[in-house]
């Protein structure tokens, strides 16, 4: 799996959800829990993962949407 979208904003990960579901393009959020860790201050981002060889439809997807997405490094 691959990064898509590493961020703080819940509403951008919301956003993004939506939009890959309506693609068909199957998503795993990770980092969901870790707000009890730090103490819910919204501090640690959240990551949504895609299957390698879905990557580049879900950056499209993403983009043509105004959605930030990871690059790769």
């Amino acid at each position: 799996m691959k990064e898509l979208l590493r961020t703080n904003d819940p509403t951008e990960t919301a956003l993004a959800k939506a939009l890959l579901d309506g693609e068909g393009i199957d998503y795993f959020e990770m980092d969901v829990h870790m707000s009890v860790l730090e103490g819910s201050i919204g501090i640690l981002p959240r990551r949504l993962m895609v299957r390698d060889r879905d990557l580049f439809m879900a950056r499209a997807v993403m983009r043509d949407n105004g959605l930030p997405v990871t690059e790769d490094r």
